[in-house]
């Protein structure tokens, strides 16, 4: 006799109902909890928004181009830390000098040819794996043809 109930039988066990019920539980705290938190980092951003650097405000001017920190730089100037390269800059309506944080176009050119490099080792890999792949299958298959023949 046929049910006209969707739900499977399977699906109305207490452990997967307590499973179930679980879950959805922490997904709705998961998206609660995200609320509340966007609430608190509003409150927070509001108090950053007096100490951000002025060139996350205003328009700027690169008084100096990107370079790297240099001893007695990297360990006054926060900036250097995060990159190891500094760039001065000159905020407009304040008239601050301050330094940002910048990529290095060296640093950047060093990182693509590892990147390459890195690249054409695994292709190098894997083309030496396909073709031994290849040359396995194709004496395996040798192998089999040979044995129909010899079983004829």
């Amino acid at each position: 006799m046929e049910s006209d109930c969707r739900i499977p039988m399977a699906c109305l066990r207490p452990r997967i109902l307590a499973l179930h019920a679980l879950f959805w539980g922490l997904v709705s705290l998961r998206v609660f909890g995200a609320a509340l938190l966007s609430d608190e980092k509003a409150a927070v951003a509001v108090t950053k928004a007096v100490t951000a650097p002025c060139w996350q405000l205003e328009e700027f001017v690169v008084a100096k181009e990107c370079s790297a920190c240099e001893g007695l730089q990297s360990k006054t100037i926060p900036a250097c830390s995060q990159t190891g390269f500094v760039e001065k800059i000159n905020c407009t309506k304040s008239n601050r000098d301050e330094y940002k944080s910048c990529r290095s176009t060296k640093m950047e050119e060093h990182l693509f040819w590892k990147f390459e490099g890195a690249m054409l080792a695994l292709t190098v890999v894997f083309a030496i794996l396909v073709v031994a792949r290849q040359h396995s299958l194709d004496r395996q298959a040798s192998d089999k043809v040979r044995r129909q023949i010899e079983s004829i």
